[in-house]
């Protein structure tokens, strides 16, 4: 368990709380430990406080299809979609693009 990387990062929040890599980065350190609720927290709230960072909208999206949220992730992957045809990011218009096939098109 990485629980110094974590304690790190929520120090680095006390002095930059609005900082959004920072708070990704900690959902993402949730997501290693398997501490679901807590990186679904954060990635929820980056996507209503920082609907312009476009790397929550890949890794929200496979939580919620982790937590059996099919809607959810569907509605994450369109608008990170829409995004990144915005921000003209052609990597991870791709890389959400296959994951919203993946999960319509699972039998």
């Amino acid at each position: 368990m990485n629980t110094d990387r974590i304690e790190q990062l929520k120090s680095f929040l006390k002095e930059e709380p609005n900082d959004p890599f920072l708070q990704y980065s900690l959902a993402l350190e949730y997501l290693k430990m398997e501490q679901d609720s807590d990186a679904l927290t954060i990635f929820e709230n980056l996507l209503h406080d920082h609907e312009d960072y476009l790397p929550t909208y890949y890794h929200c999206g496979k939580l919620y299809e982790k937590l059996i949220k099919k809607e959810e992730a569907i509605a994450c992957y369109e608008k990170g979609i829409l995004l990144s045809k915005k921000q003209n990011h052609s990597r991870t218009l791709r890389e959400i693009n296959e994951a919203l096939n993946s999960l319509r098109f699972e039998v």
